[in-house]
């Protein structure tokens, strides 16, 4: 692992007349669960003696660290993270709340250091500070409430056709068997009283950084593995027992993700847990598979093995000026 060293400090334009003080640098390290983010995030911090700036939507929430791969308290105590364990399961929180909270942080983080490190795999989420989220209104308990109550007695056909009244262009390219997205969209009607689709594609805000970019990846039979073998590291953990201290909690938005729906299948009744592990896995590497599917969108992205940790640090060393 890299050796920690003192922040890289702000640097003075005092020296040259003729230069400018560089702009900060939001370094972004970001790739498919399982890749291997979390060992050389923490190297890099170590180095450049920086925290990370958590980028994973579901280490937000506490009591769920092994479901999530959370650091673990000696990586915590090794370097400073931001946005771990920081909510409880019913907290609510989006990319566009996540955006506003990191974009407050950074400014204190830059006053120390020129670099910033935000690592993790949550797309919208690294979207949103990158590019800027579309300014989407926070939906009050109430009218999620009211929504969620009109799903469950009315149906998803009769909120499906309200939308269609509502606002014909979220409903003519958003997926119509997704309850969620149903619902989150008529939320956002009752809450500003204007159509979903008339808050999308706005501007997008400059930042007062610039941004690199370094993903990692692996050939699929290899991250197929290691997502297999992580899988049965947290079931021997105690995933199992993790899901069924939340289990009374299953209805929440943080749980509904992929390790704990399949446990709480499985601790119903409904699945074997042999069969529920076997879920598990598959459907890890089918969200590895949308991540990259996702981020391979990006050109702006320099792409790495892992194991390059030698290339990956003459690029950040680069950019940062070592």
């Amino acid at each position: 692992m890299m050796t920690s060293s003192t922040p890289i400090p702000l640097k003075s334009a005092t020296s040259s007349p003729s230069l400018s003080t560089p702009r900060p640098l939001l370094l972004v390290l970001l790739g498919p669960t399982g890749v291997g983010k979390t060992d050389l995030s923490l190297s890099i911090a170590e180095r450049l003696g920086i925290p990370i700036v958590n980028a994973d939507s579901r280490q937000l929430y506490r009591d769920i660290p092994i479901g999530t791969a959370a650091p673990t308290k000696e990586q915590l105590s090794c370097v400073t993270h931001y946005f771990v364990g920081q909510f409880p399961l019913d907290h609510y929180y989006s990319a566009s709340l996540y955006e506003q909270d990191v974009m407050r942080l950074l400014p204190t983080l830059f006053a120390t250091s020129h670099v910033a490190l935000l690592s993790g795999g949550s797309m919208m989420y690294i979207d949103a500070v990158c590019n800027g989220i579309d300014d989407i209104p926070t939906v009050d308990q109430e009218t999620r409430d009211h929504i969620k109550q009109r799903l469950a007695t009315e149906g998803l056909d009769k909120l499906r056709e309200e939308l269609r009244l509502i606002d014909p262009s979220i409903y003519a390219t958003i997926d119509l068997r997704n309850p969620r997205r149903i619902v989150h969209a008529l939320e956002i009607y009752y809450t500003s009283g204007r159509p979903y689709s008339s808050f999308l594609h706005q501007k997008r805000p400059e930042r007062p950084f610039d941004i690199l970019k370094i993903g990692l990846e692996r050939p699929r039979p290899e991250l197929n593995d290691r997502i297999n073998r992580r899988v049965d590291q947290m079931v021997g953990e105690g995933l199992i027992d993790e899901a069924r201290q939340v289990y009374h909690l299953r209805h929440l938005n943080a749980l509904n993700t992929v390790g704990y729906k399949e446990i709480f299948r499985y601790l119903s009744g409904e699945w074997t847990l042999e069969h529920a592990i076997e879920k598990i896995k598959k459907n890890t590497r089918d969200y590895a598979k949308k991540q990259m599917t996702w981020f391979r969108r990006d050109v702006s992205i320099h792409w790495f093995h892992p194991n390059q940790t030698e290339a990956i640090w003459n690029l950040v060393a680069s950019r940062v000026g070592l």
